[in-house]
């Protein structure tokens, strides 16, 4: 009886189909193999969580076949693993908060020193639709688990599904050579045991012949003996044949340069897929399909020559039931001689491999598949021997470390890339991963050769000799550097973000302060100036907390577009209203005053509001704001605004577009959130359209962007 703590049913309607299934993989209580270890530090490492583990449900317990972050656990009761509850679904099983879960408020690794609080595991699903594991991830801490997170987990678990087919499939392999080979050594000993007759038979042969040449004189009085010979050489002859018919490997004789098919037992005529009608004819008459292929020269050849020919997973092409297949064959054609050296047939014997190269290909298509994964997620792979500290490394992984692929890069190489501070920390690691046998993780700051400054995750799992020390560690290696450059980028934003919305809402606070003292003397002269001070703070807070919605309906695609056909000209001569009352500016509009384009109106003119404000703000001496409409190639329509100002520095100004980037203008520091760009980017994208800027320093800068100039077919 199962002990169950989840006070709800855990035992599928098709478990006794379900556990037939589970025991078919003869998987279950086994030693852990690297590409389900990989499996599952690969999982902890994309979703960043201490535990992850491969686990198959048996009857009462739960088999860990992979164990990232629980020690060296091979097995937990049913009753108590949340894996228990993950076979009952076939969709991902999520509990983002353990404690929020009715059915976890009794379970001993909820509620015990464990402490699980996030829990998420995706089914192992065999191919006739049997759940007997699952790929799960846990964390002591709670969290979100997104809809793109689950079919990420959904994939890894595909994917450990494939490798455990892979292994059954494996060991069904190992089982038929198993039995082939008993076969070949049972046939071995009959070959031994034909020859001993044969032999036997010669001697017979030869004794008997002797007693011909003596007993020639009385012919008649030895009828009856030859007679007695002839029944003993047929039954001999009878037995060889039955023999070489049910022989388990593929044997026949061509006789004569035709290549006549003498003899064809039954295992080489199931192989040719003929009947025994093709005895007596020209093999190339029987197998037309042999034409183009080099066999009938290779028979040829071992006619006239008299040597032998060994092929070995030779491919041919054979025809099976009017459909040409692919085949392979480990084969010999022996020359058969008469008394004067002369070939008067050949001897084919071959044993058919088919099936253990189409495995060996799958096996090369998974490698490949994986090679493929590690380069998509540029993660570079390495094997250290701790003994040397020789280092074999891929070449995503040198390139990690900005070194060539044909350059040697050893374990003190790796040691000197990295930056000093962190150096003992990683010596740390890996020491205590090797003396505990739990997997490495570091991160940490590396030089390139050529000075540059990168971040780099690695991991690792060491390997031991036969005796238990330390040979070697295995493990992958990724670039994050744009991650931590995002982070600090973030952090900063958040900063920034804090700041830039406090200062309006500060200033609006003491403004209405102000105005509450004076509402008794709604005549005083400071009203009027507090409340335009008051709107101002409005419209800042506004145009903040509008850059921010905008950013978020960008990051999660919900920027809608309104398209239509509009004036481009009448839309400039509209917009920038509150910059042209202030009388300042002159907003100077040229170019094709009759260009259209097909877009959203109100979103272009948030595009060209942005420019015009930003040239108003870093130019604030150019008196003078050029729009410029142009009709270009491709039916495409460019619209510019550009000042006189200070210029862009060319070193920043490939970064001016990236979310959260703030220029810092010759020391000078404005207000704002620095999404602007960012949102006029994002807009002009969606519309299928360029974005850019011209700026020399001293000159001025120019920020231009094209638009369809209809709508697209």
């Amino acid at each position: 009886m199962i002990e169950n703590t989840f006070g709800i049913n855990i035992v599928p309607e098709n478990e006794a189909g379900r556990l037939d299934a589970l025991k078919r993989y003869r998987i279950t209580d086994t030693p852990s193999e690297e590409s389900f270890d990989g499996i599952a530090r690969l999982a902890a490492q994309i979703f960043n969580t201490p535990v992850s583990l491969l686990s198959l449900v048996d009857a009462e317990s739960v088999f860990f076949k992979a164990n990232v972050g629980m020690g060296k656990a091979t097995r937990a009761n049913r009753g108590k693993s949340l894996c228990a509850l993950a076979v009952m679904d076939e969709k991902v099983t999520v509990f983002e908060d353990a404690l929020k879960e009715p059915c976890l408020i009794a379970n001993p690794n909820v509620t015990g020193d464990f402490g699980l609080r996030f829990y998420a595991g995706a089914p192992l699903i065999t191919h006739d639709g049997f759940l007997i594991g699952t790929l799960c991830i846990i964390d002591q801490k709670s969290r979100l688990f997104s809809d793109a997170e689950r079919l990420i987990l959904e994939g890894l678990a595909r994917t450990a599904m494939d490798h455990i087919e892979l292994r059954r499939s494996s060991l069904d392999t190992i089982d038929e050579v198993k039995q082939v080979n008993s076969q070949l050594n049972k046939t071995r000993k009959n070959l031994e045991q034909a020859v001993h007759e044969l032999a036997e038979f010669n001697m017979e042969m030869e004794a008997t012949n002797d007693e011909l040449n003596k007993v020639n004189n009385e012919l008649s009085k030895s009828y009856d003996l030859t007679v007695l010979l002839n029944t003993s050489l047929k039954n001999s002859e009878q037995r060889l044949k039955s023999f070489i018919s049910k022989a388990p490997v593929a044997f026949g004789i061509l006789a004569g340069r035709e290549l006549m098919i003498e003899v064809a037992n039954d295992m080489i005529l199931k192989v040719w897929g003929k009947t025994g009608s093709v005895i007596g004819m020209p093999l190339a008459k029987a197998l037309p399909e042999l034409e183009g292929q080099p066999y009938l020269s290779i028979l040829d050849g071992v006619f006239t020559s008299g040597n032998a020919y060994t092929g070995d997973t030779a491919h041919v092409k054979l025809e099976y039931e009017g459909i040409i297949n692919d085949c392979y064959f480990d084969f010999i054609y022996e020359p058969l001689k008469n008394e004067h050296g002369e070939t008067v047939a050949i001897i084919v014997i071959a044993n058919e491999v088919t099936y253990r190269i189409n495995k060996k290909k799958r096996l090369e298509e998974l490698n490949q598949q994986l090679q493929i994964a590690l380069h998509a997620g540029r993660l570079g792979s390495y094997n250290l021997d701790l003994k040397t500290g020789i280092m074999s490394c891929s070449e995503i992984c040198k390139a990690n470390y900005g070194v060539a692929n044909e350059d040697p890069f050893n374990f003190d190489d790796l040691m000197n890339s990295i930056l000093p501070e962190y150096r003992e920390y990683v010596k740390k690691e890996v020491n205590s991963s090797v003396k505990n046998a739990l997997p490495y993780h570091a991160e940490y700051m590396i030089r390139w050769p050529d000075g540059s400054l990168h971040w780099m995750s690695a991991s690792g799992l060491p390997g031991y000799d036969s005796e238990g020390n330390p040979a070697n560690m295995n493990g992958v290696t990724i670039d994050i550097t744009k991650r931590k450059n995002y982070e600090v980028q973030k952090d900063d934003f958040l900063g920034i973000a804090s700041h830039e919305l406090k200062t309006p809402i500060t200033s609006l606070k003491a403004t209405i302060q102000l105005l509450t003292r004076m509402k008794g003397n709604p005549g005083h002269e400071m009203v009027p100036r507090l409340i335009d001070q008051a709107a101002g703070s409005m419209k800042k807070l506004n145009a903040l907390v509008d850059d921010l919605l905008n950013m978020h309906r960008i990051s999660e695609g919900q920027l809608e577009l309104k398209k239509e056909i509009f004036n481009v000209s009448k839309m400039l001569d509209n917009c920038c209203n509150d910059i042209r009352f202030i009388g300042k500016y002159n907003l100077v509009i040229d170019g094709d005053r009759e260009a259209s384009v097909f877009a959203d109106e109100n979103r272009i003119e948030q595009v060209v509001v942005n420019f015009v404000n930003n040239a108003v703000k870093y130019a604030p001496n150019s008196r003078d704001i050029y729009l410029f409409i142009e009709t270009v190639d491709n039916g495409l329509v460019k619209v510019s605004v550009k000042d006189n100002g200070d210029g862009i520095d060319p070193a920043i100004q490939p970064f001016i577009f990236d979310r959260y980037y703030r220029a810092n203008h010759q020391g000078k520091k404005y207000s704002g959130l620095g999404l602007g760009l960012y949102i006029s980017s994002e807009i002009i994208k969606r519309h299928e359209g360029d974005i850019g800027v011209e700026s020399t320093l001293g000159e001025g800068s120019r920020f231009w962007f094209t638009l369809p100039a209809k709508e697209a077919v």
